[in-house]
């Protein structure tokens, strides 16, 4: 797909990939309601459907669906691509490397996850549904990279420190959502004993490393599948499984900025990112597709805690905490940026649609009307924009995609 001429934000989202995610909820929003209307379950046949009949291990036993292959199989390529991001940011020269500049941002990250998980949580012992709803405390806590990072373009302008500030936390966040996802919400029963395997893969990815192997294909082949096996029948969320093995991938010795693409870095683990950046793009389009589909009428207590969650207890948190670090820890913030800048941050910051529709599944397992009712709340986090436009005018806070030149506020 050929991209856009200029440095224009609007034009880049239109040419970009991300397109698939939006037109798959879409299409999926659109089809499950329209069987709502017609009494159908075509869309939950489609989503359910058996491809291959092997008992499946988790929750309840079932063949290999479209909804696992998509979920716990393509998706754990995504979740590769962001660990290749964090592990990339603590390398030297990486964002994350140098903890006094990455000491607000990170304490930023901390107050947006436990902003919202502290306002879904009282939420839900406020209309005494917590036995209910309490597992999805970290659904509104999730902030989504690529739609966020667009987002503070448009508003900022190109080349304001706040986009920086905004991709080191969502960075540092998508961390958190790992640690989140392996430890507090497992597959099934836990069984840590076939995490020997992943040591395994682990041992033979640092032996490819030292023998060097530089196709990534060897890496996914071997280790990856090793790895992503153990984590299935350990019970830790299988989507998970390449994580252990990207840091295992031969690599620069330094990281050359966030998001660098200038075509300089060569090394297996940015191969390997440029080669699955498109495809993924693709299955989170299909991810889209087999998880956006709800009813409208779903809407529910889960859908009102999450959204809470997200626009207010996230942007709450980031700046109470940023507050924190620049009052009374004396922290700084980066040059050209105030508090004023790190109130729209945490508005930007609760786009958290993928990843916190990920969590919704993994959160309620169960399709029903509470796992619909969260998911509701995931989607409208594509509100953000909106709150973080109203925010920044309120503020005063001159709106990049209004005029020609990039703002300076």
């Amino acid at each position: 797909m050929s991209k856009p001429k200029g440095d224009q934000p609007i034009r880049e989202f239109l040419y970009s990939n991300s397109m698939f995610l939006v037109l798959g909820s879409l299409l999926a929003l659109i089809w499950a309601n329209a069987d709502g209307l017609f009494s159908g379950h075509s869309y939950h046949n489609f989503v359910h459907v058996n491809l291959w009949p092997v008992a499946s291990h988790g929750h309840d036993a079932h063949g290999l669906t479209f909804h696992f292959l998509v979920n716990d199989i393509l998706m754990a390529l995504f979740f590769a691509i962001a660990a290749k991001e964090v592990w990339e940011s603590i390398l030297p020269g990486g964002a994350l490397s140098n903890i006094r500049t990455a000491a607000t941002p990170l304490l930023a990250t901390a107050g947006g996850v436990v902003g919202p998980s502290i306002v879904y949580i009282i939420g839900a012992l406020m209309v005494g549904q917590y036995g209910e709803l309490g597992n999805g405390w970290a659904i509104p806590c999730a902030t989504d990279i690529a739609f966020s990072y667009l987002i503070a373009r448009l508003i900022f302008g190109n080349g304001h420190p706040a986009i920086s500030f905004l991709l080191l936390l969502a960075i540092a966040d998508d961390a958190v959502g790992l640690g989140i996802l392996a430890v507090f919400y497992p597959s099934g029963d836990v069984n840590l004993g076939w995490l020997g395997l992943t040591a395994a893969a682990v041992a033979m990815g640092v032996a490819f490393n030292r023998a060097g192997v530089k196709n990534f294909w060897w890496y996914l082949a071997i280790p990856g599948v090793l790895s992503w096996i153990s984590f299935y029948m350990s019970g830790i969320h299988a989507a998970l499984g390449l994580v252990p093995i990207i840091p295992t991938l031969p690599h620069a010795k330094r990281d050359e900025g966030l998001f660098a693409e200038d075509g300089s870095q060569s090394d297996t683990l940015n191969q390997f990112e440029h080669w699955w950046k498109e495809p993924v793009e693709l299955i989170l389009g299909l991810f889209a597709l087999v998880n956006a589909g709800v009813v409208l009428s779903s809407v529910g207590a889960g859908t009102w805690l999450v959204t809470l969650g997200l626009f207010i207890g996230k942007p709450v948190g980031i700046l109470a905490f940023s507050y924190f670090a620049v009052r009374v820890l004396k922290l700084e913030l980066p040059g050209g940026m105030n508090l004023k800048h790190v109130t729209v941050i945490g508005c930007i910051a609760s786009l958290g649609f993928t990843v916190a529709l990920f969590v919704s599944t993994a959160a309620f397992p169960d399709p029903g009307p509470i796992q619909d009712s969260v998911k509701m709340g995931a989607l409208l986090s594509f509100l953000a924009p909106v709150s973080a436009i109203i925010a920044a005018k309120a503020l005063g806070i001159r709106l990049a995609f209004l005029k020609q030149e990039p703002a300076a506020n």
